[in-house]
């Protein structure tokens, strides 16, 4: 499938792997509908990371899943592409990298797209043992594969381990005392659910809360968290109850489960959750690209990115940013290479503590390339920016992706005022779940974009 083939040569071959990221954790769900339905769903987003590339021509991008064509004519109009080309394999099982080794089409696809010079550039989503496995693969039938985004194989563990609850929490813990600012939420790592369950019902019975992660979840599955009046206030009925719930699901006992203080966030600052993404080049340069507030539900999941200037005070976004850029020197200094984000949470007396770390791209990746393609480098000044990778469309309504653009047509991106709404993805809708990216020329604008645009999805 190809948007334009003006027969140039590829730059860069990139590989949709959003399931390969957490494939460990996938593997040991013990609800095959929610294992289905995980890997249906990160099949159906990967349509999204087109925006990832909206600034990029002479691409192929191998997705999971067929894109729908009219998307493809609507993300053509927009940026203009020129070669740019989509493959899929025959076969998808939520592990493309094997996928694509089992479809020799595609195998061949990409020699092809070396040329006589055998050389290509492989980038993917996150750098997953599958990746490595397919890299090694090419360059054993002759091809040089230059991996800009990825470490080396001998470094790849940097992506596990910094990328997982337990890995940053031991970053920090060894990093406190060169950057103070650098801190984590009172915490303890488990190794088993018995004692999982004895720790955390002591947390709640003296806080009256507690949050359960495992080690690396995914959307809000592998997360638990108990608020005042969830649980018992025995310790023991409360223990129990914990130890109930932690049972249903294969992996809280397969990997290690982190149990935190429970926090309630300043909504105020960055929306409780401020965020800052970086990208580490091969040359060892440490690229800050933006900060955000992130938006997240009740039940701790993401679900887009709030950018501007003024999201957060300078002074803080300074902090975070330090911080920032402190963790990348130590990933930096263990081989990693590529796109990273750090995650904290606001709290009631102005402090910042990370949650976690994304060693990866992530859900604010593509609107962060979308910014750069449509606004400009200063896309953090002249504009404001919401987003969302999951919203939900009233119920009983189902739209195709043609339906969805129609409705929302009063209020599409202009290029002349910059101010609009972007659909991210089309294959959302067979979910029931749309994603957009909002631009406004001020945070006032954006919000009554958005609530236009929710306005136009309940007319009928």
């Amino acid at each position: 499938m190809g948007i334009f083939n003006h027969q140039k040569p590829i730059k860069t071959i990139y590989i949709s792997n959003i399931s390969e990221d957490v494939w460990p954790f996938i593997s040991q769900m013990s609800d095959k509908q929610a294992w289905e339905y995980e890997i249906q769903e990160n099949a159906r987003l990967s349509d999204r990371d087109l925006l990832c590339f909206s600034g990029s021509d002479n691409t192929i991008m191998i997705l999971p899943t067929e894109p729908n064509p009219d998307f493809l004519d609507y993300f053509q109009e927009m940026f203009n592409h020129q070669n740019f080309r989509i493959l899929v394999p025959k076969i998808h099982t939520g592990e493309i990298c094997k996928d694509i080794l089992n479809d020799p089409q595609i195998m061949e696809e990409i020699k092809i797209a070396a040329n006589s010079t055998k050389k290509i550039n492989l980038t993917a989503y996150s750098t997953s043992w599958q990746f490595l496995d397919l890299v090694t693969k090419l360059k054993n039938e002759g091809l040089s594969v230059n991996t800009p985004e990825s470490p080396e194989e001998v470094d790849a563990w940097s992506v596990n381990f910094f990328g997982s609850k337990s890995g940053i929490r031991q970053l920090a813990q060894q990093g406190e005392v060169d950057e103070p600012d650098l801190k984590m939420g009172d915490g303890l790592i488990i190794s088993s659910i018995i004692d999982a369950a004895k720790i955390a019902a002591i947390y709640y019975i003296k806080d009256q809360g507690v949050v359960l992660k495992t080690n690396k979840g995914h959307s809000g599955a592998g997360l638990l968290i108990f608020r005042k009046g969830d649980l018992p206030n025995d310790y023991l009925a409360c223990e129990q109850k914990i130890l109930e719930i932690l049972k249903k699901e294969n992996y809280w006992d397969k990997f290690p489960i982190i149990i935190e203080e429970f926090i309630n966030p300043k909504i105020n600052t960055g929306g409780g959750f401020p965020n800052v993404e970086f990208k580490i080049l091969k040359n060892g340069r440490i690229e800050f690209l933006y900060f955000c507030g992130m938006r997240v539900s009740k039940d701790g999941v993401f679900n887009g990115v709030e950018i501007n200037n003024e999201v957060l005070s300078d002074r803080v976004a300074t902090r975070l940013i330090d911080t920032g850029f402190f963790i990348g020197e130590r990933l930096k200094h263990e081989g990693y290479v590529g796109y990273y984000d750090v995650d904290f949470i606001a709290t009631k007396n102005d402090d910042f503590l990370v949650t976690e770390s994304n060693v990866r791209r992530t859900g604010g990746t593509h609107v962060y390339q979308t910014a750069l393609e449509l606004i400009g480098k200063d896309f953090m000044i002249q504009t404001f920016i919401l987003s969302s990778n999951s919203y939900k469309l009233p119920k009983g309504l189902k739209l195709t992706f043609n339906e969805l653009n129609q409705k929302l047509k009063s209020i599409k991106f202009n290029k002349q005022s910059q101010e609009g709404i972007v659909i991210a993805s089309a294959n959302l809708l067979t979910l029931n779940t749309f994603a957009y990216i909002i631009f406004g020329g001020n945070e006032k604008r954006a919000v009554e974009i958005e609530k236009q645009m929710e306005q136009l999805l309940t007319k009928p």
